[in-house]
């Protein structure tokens, strides 16, 4: 017989669930019955919340937020759920009493695969911001089979596995049938002028996929909010029974099969025609299901389109969702009989758009035949928008046919997707203020000569009461034990920190906080890779995707330099070290997968000397995640952020990781900058050239080859990864730094050393490291994404909180 918890309506409604949904008594459920019985009840109340916050927005005509993504990096939704309904000891006490431990439903729950990086988890990041401070938010995306993929190591390599995230995922999400949609590819576009005088077009022949939806909600702190994530499925219309009759029994399957492969895969690999098209077809589907959601919900409330620029905003996250532009067009003026200036004043005053790169290859372009085969009547309307764009810059720019073929949106058989971007949103931001700078003096110089009140910037920021709060609780108990809960609701509060950064016994009980996250992690280190490390060592800690931008070959090789010189002089006085890599690369990168290799056989190679591997160990982690983050990130001493300044845009892992106390080691690059003016150039370790100096040394003509020539510590390194270790050679990586070093990694790597070295003479001071991790913490409330969503309502969005009784939806 179970106990009975003092919180009894939670325990009686997981025992309903159980019995009713699954056909289980308590005492014969098990820890996966509870599991999703806990997350059916906390749908449940979600979905009441939201039917209440939906009602009030209505009522006071809240403008409505939609933010369009083709990723959502959400990890687990457990614990942030519970967390943010205030209901997690009420959760623990419930399940307690029928003997089951929440931390191991905690566990139980896959990272929903929905996600790559950084651009995804910014905007799962959003939805908690949005909803926390009350703004209501739709997020639309799609219902990805398999993800991104789970990483496997197989010797240092790569390799790609399904992420199978549903079972167990599947749970958090509520089907919504009704909201179904017809997506048309292909086929041919009839028009015709009716006696009417109006201009009617048909798409004919099209092949016909059906948009499924699934809404994921997102409770605020507090329950101040509700968003709502919905998640598009593809699937057929139903199988062609006249082909199955007629004994075409593959053809109608395949049918069936080509429709559903729409939502299989996040980013499938490019290379090749077919994956063009899929990835194409993936970005329309995702677009044209959320516009048509989108109009059809305003309809529903306003009954006219003439208001919508006034109670919609549309945002376009990257440049993935840009078709949303056209298809506004084609619904305004195919299926609403709008004029084409009506219909563009429309999109023009709802769309924004938010450029996340530098980086010309992932500024998308699609080769026209392909576009125009593909979606004939999108293709049609491009067109038709990249004409009247092209007369329009001619006559704002004198004429200047140089200038208005940069900013051309279809010119030499390309379609691109930045310049639509540019030419119908009214506001265009980065995502830091470097960034905002080089999208308005280099990548997009020549529509801001044009438009300069288009362009802005709004900051990225973390969802801090994940990446804080829950994530390391000794943290947030030892800053609530000075300063106060508010911090959690107002990241801004966390300066009040710096009153404590000459206190000798809360610097003592700081560093004893990160002792512990450290014992904890290398527990967590060696039951993933058998690795010991010594949590007394310092974990120098770079996780992010794999990108020769962001130089983890750099610190590598600094760390072959390292062991070399180690091998020359075991005595060496070196503060002993751990390297802790965690990322991922495309699967068809085949110089990042290089890299990978690289770091961890060096690491193999380390661990085989008995002297050396006391104060120099590499630990790579593989299928870098949410969850494993959560884990990580508290117990980082330094965080490398090391990309060749003026090619990251923001990033958001240097703020999780500045905000648990680890000190940046880094370039003055992306929201690094802003981190600098946070907590002060002597409460980082900064090397490498600026910006301007980068441009300047490629102006004058960068030869990597001198450095390796001139420099023994780099030529030593090098020619070793040329002879080899660990039965390889790794001369794709060593001829990559000597004969082209794009992204300038021996440039920078003095510099770097002399980072290093300091970093590790600082160490050795304890307090005055703990001072310096301190004040980083106490630096960080800025880079709350509750401040990026204020920032986007003022800047860009102009939407205001929706007004709670009580400030609350909870009861």
């Amino acid at each position: 017989m179970a106990k009975k918890s003092k919180n009894t309506g939670l325990q009686e409604a997981i025992e309903l669930k159980l019995l009713h949904n699954f056909s289980v008594q308590p005492e014969s459920a098990t820890d996966e019955n509870y599991y999703n019985a806990l997350v059916l009840v906390l749908r449940d109340r979600m979905r009441e919340m939201r039917v209440k916050y939906i009602s009030q927005a209505k009522r006071q005509q809240s403008k409505q937020v939609y933010y369009l993504c083709m990723e959502f990096l959400m990890g687990r939704s457990l614990k942030n759920t519970l967390f943010n309904l205030n209901i997690t000891e009420e959760a623990a006490e419930a399940l307690a009493a029928h003997g089951v431990k929440l931390d191991n439903l905690f566990e139980l729950e896959p990272d929903a695969g929905l996600g790559n990086g950084g651009l995804g988890r910014l905007a799962a990041c959003f939805l908690d911001g949005l909803a926390t401070q009350s703004m209501p938010a739709i997020g639309y995306s799609l219902l990805y089979e398999y993800g991104i993929f789970r990483q496997k190591l197989v010797d240092g390599y790569q390799t790609e596995m399904p992420d199978f995230w549903l079972p167990g995922g599947e749970v958090w999400l509520n089907p919504r049938p009704e909201l179904t949609k017809e997506i048309k590819f292909g086929g041919n576009v009839r028009e015709w002028w009716g006696e009417n005088g109006l201009h009617h077009v048909e798409h004919e022949n099209a092949t016909v996929v059906l948009a499924q939806a699934y809404d994921m909600m997102v409770a605020g702190k507090d329950g101040r909010g509700i968003s709502t994530l919905r998640l598009w499925r593809s699937t057929a219309p139903g199988m062609d029974m006249s082909l199955f009759n007629q004994g075409e029994y593959m053809r109608a399957m395949e049918q069936k099969a080509m429709a559903e492969v729409t939502t299989q895969v996040l980013y499938p690999a490019d290379n090749h025609r077919e994956g063009k098209s899929l990835r194409l077809s993936q970005q329309y589907f995702l677009v044209s299901a959320s516009i048509q959601d989108i109009i059809q919900r305003h309809l529903d409330q306003y009954g006219t389109l003439e208001n919508f620029p006034d109670m919609a905003a549309i945002h376009i996250n990257d440049t993935h969702p840009t078709l949303a532009i056209p298809e506004l067009m084609r619904i305004f003026l195919d299926e609403c009989g709008y004029s084409w200036e009506k219909s563009w004043d429309l999109v023009c005053r709802t769309v924004g758009y938010t450029n996340h790169t530098v980086m010309a290859e992932a500024l998308e372009c699609w080769p026209e035949d392909l576009f125009r085969e593909r979606l004939p009547r999108i293709y049609q309307i491009v067109l038709e928008i990249n004409r009247r764009f092209s007369e329009e810059m001619m006559a704002a720019t004198g004429g200047d046919h140089e200038k208005v073929g940069r900013m051309a949106i279809i010119s030499y058989g390309v379609v691109k997707m930045a310049n639509l971007c540019v030419a119908a949103s009214h506001a265009i931001n980065g995502v830091s203020a470097l960034h905002s700078e080089i999208v308005k003096h280099s990548v997009f110089k020549d529509a801001h000569d044009v438009m300069p009140e288009k362009f802005t910037n709004v900051t990225n920021g973390i969802a801090h009461r994940r990446w804080l709060c829950q994530a390391n609780p000794a943290l947030s108990k030892f800053i609530s034990d000075r300063i106060g809960d508010k911090y959690v609701l107002d990241g801004a509060e966390l300066a009040k920190l710096r009153d404590y950064a000459d206190d000798k016994a809360s610097l003592e009980e700081f560093l004893a906080v990160k002792r512990h996250n450290k014992e904890r992690f290398s527990d967590i280190i060696k039951a993933e890779t058998g690795v010991s490390v010594d949590p007394d060592s310092l974990f120098d800690v770079q996780v992010k995707r794999l990108h020769e931008y962001k130089r983890q070959h750099l610190n590598a090789l600094h760390i072959l330099d390292t062991y070399l010189e180690l091998k020359e002089n075991p005595n060496a006085d070196i503060a002993p070290r751990t390297y802790i890599f965690a990322a991922k690369a495309a699967p068809g990168y085949y110089l990042a997968k290089e890299i990978i290799r690289f770091i961890c056989l060096l690491g193999k190679e380390i661990e085989k000397d008995p002297i050396i591997r006391e104060k120099l160990k590499i630990v790579y982690l593989e299928d870098y995640r949410v969850s494993l983050a959560e884990n990580l990130i508290p117990s980082a001493d330094i965080s490398e952020q090391i990309s060749l300044a003026g090619t990251e845009a923001s990033g958001t892992g240097n703020m999780k990781l500045m905000m648990n106390g680890a000190v940046t080691l880094g370039t003055l690059d992306g929201a690094n900058v802003e981190i600098c003016e946070a907590v002060g150039k002597e409460n980082m370790f900064l090397f490498g050239m600026t910006t301007d100096e980068v441009n300047q040394l490629k102006a004058r003509g960068y030869n990597p080859q001198a450095l390796y020539t001139s420099n023994p510590r780099i030529h030593r390194a090098i020619d070793k990864m040329y002879t080899g270790f660990g039965g390889r050679q790794y001369g794709e990586v060593a001829g990559s730094l000597a004969n082209a070093d794009p992204y300038m990694v021996l440039a920078d790597f003095e510099d770097y050393r002399r980072a290093q070295t300091a970093s590790g003479k600082l160490f050795a001071d304890r307090m005055a490291w703990a001072k310096m991790a301190l004040l980083n913490t106490a630096g960080s409330g800025v880079f709350a994404a509750d401040r990026s969503i204020w920032d986007y309502s003022d800047r860009i969005w102009h939407c205001r909180p929706v007004e709670l009784e009580n400030g609350t939806l909870l009861k």
